[in-house]
């Protein structure tokens, strides 16, 4: 499609999870609700139309070692892009990935900077590995090089303990988000267990990824504060393959990692009932294929959100909670078309018709 031509979406457009047109317009790369006058040049594209997904936990750059080289990179975004995901929420990498903001063919990006771990406490080669004292340095440091976003590591398993345990010390991420707060960025952190969470949200953390850990205790406390989750249950698949890997070195952990794994879907529908916002993330990058949002929303309408709801935290819902367009006027023309209703299946998401990056047909 030339510059200068015009692209007519028309069918279901899903402006929101009730708001639906029958058609829109792609001008100069943005969205237009009026017909263009004198437009020549028209390729039109049938069926429901949603705003690109979001994979709001995703590491475009990063694989089970560590950094990848740019054409590895390129091959992650692009898979997530010809599953309809169009914005990233990158939840911590090693790999500088700003050459990607110079690409209209690939997915925007929301970085988090580099992970901030305890030392010697998370996956070797990802994450700066300091010591509490140094926390709000390297918080600071994240805010300015990220966009928008800082990611810590709540917790991971302690080798003394046997066992996951938290990270921190109270005062320390209380100054730290703080520190993260002044600068204008939000925080979220990695938490598989319990025992870091109750510090965590009370330190005023903005988001949790993973939160299996969660119980009654805690998620009145995260509806309260209005502490999003993002649970990545595409991911916590993995844990019982884990669990069996660390068992004979590490059986209070594998065990726990059961535990955890067993009682997944009971604990995003009960922070979903008590009001506690949840967002699609898959965890992407590390273990982990790209282009699996679609996967996720099945997962939590498996856990048992509401297929409206579960769409909803991958398109307007999410876009909205990182600040970002869906399918409003003068919008970037980001959007995905598919044969049929995604309100009524949500596995629909698995085979898109049409991608649309930056006003372009690109898949």
């Amino acid at each position: 499609m030339s510059d200068r031509a015009v692209l007519h979406v028309r069918g279901r457009v899903l402006v929101g999870p009730e708001e639906v047109r029958d058609e829109l317009w792609v001008v100069d790369g943005r969205i237009s609700y009026d017909r263009p006058a004198g437009a020549a040049d028209v390729r039109t594209v049938e069926g429901w139309a949603l705003p690109g997904l979001v994979d709001a936990h995703c590491h475009v750059g990063l694989d089970q070692h560590g950094a990848v080289p740019e054409d590895v990179a390129e091959k992650q975004a692009l898979t997530d892009r010809e599953a309809g995901t169009l914005l990233v929420r990158d939840a911590g990498s090693p790999s500088d990935t700003r050459w990607i903001d110079d690409r209209e063919d690939l997915p925007k990006i929301i970085r988090a900077g580099r992970h901030i771990a305890r030392t010697r406490r998370y996956i070797r080669n990802y994450a700066w590995e300091i010591e509490p004292e140094d926390l709000v340095a390297y918080v600071a440091q994240e805010a300015r090089r990220g966009d928008g976003w800082v990611k810590l590591v709540g917790d991971w398993i302690d080798r003394d303990l046997g066992d996951l345990s938290a990270c921190w010390p109270r005062g320390a991420v209380e100054k730290a988000i703080a520190e993260a707060h002044r600068l204008g960025a939000r925080v979220t952190a990695h938490c598989f267990a319990e025992d870091s969470l109750r510090d965590l949200v009370e330190a005023g953390i903005d988001c949790v990824e993973h939160a299996t850990g969660l119980t009654d205790d805690t998620i009145p406390l995260f509806a309260e504060r209005g502490v999003a989750i993002v649970p990545t249950l595409v991911n916590i698949a993995t844990f019982p393959t884990l669990a069996a890997g660390g068992e004979t070195r590490f059986p209070r952990w594998s065990a726990h990692m059961r535990r955890l794994h067993e009682r997944r879907y009971d604990t995003v529908r009960d922070a979903y009932d008590a009001g506690v916002p949840v967002f699609v993330g898959t965890d992407a990058g590390g273990a982990l294929a790209h282009g699996l949002a679609g996967a996720e929303v099945a997962e939590l309408v498996t856990a048992g959100i509401p297929p409206v709801e579960a769409l909803a935290a991958t398109t307007w819902a999410a876009r909205r909670w990182l600040g970002r367009p869906g399918l409003d006027e003068g919008a970037p023309a980001d959007l995905v078309v598919y044969d049929e209703d995604p309100r009524a299946d949500v596995r629909v998401l698995g085979a898109p018709r049409r991608v649309v990056l930056n006003g372009r047909v690109v898949g």
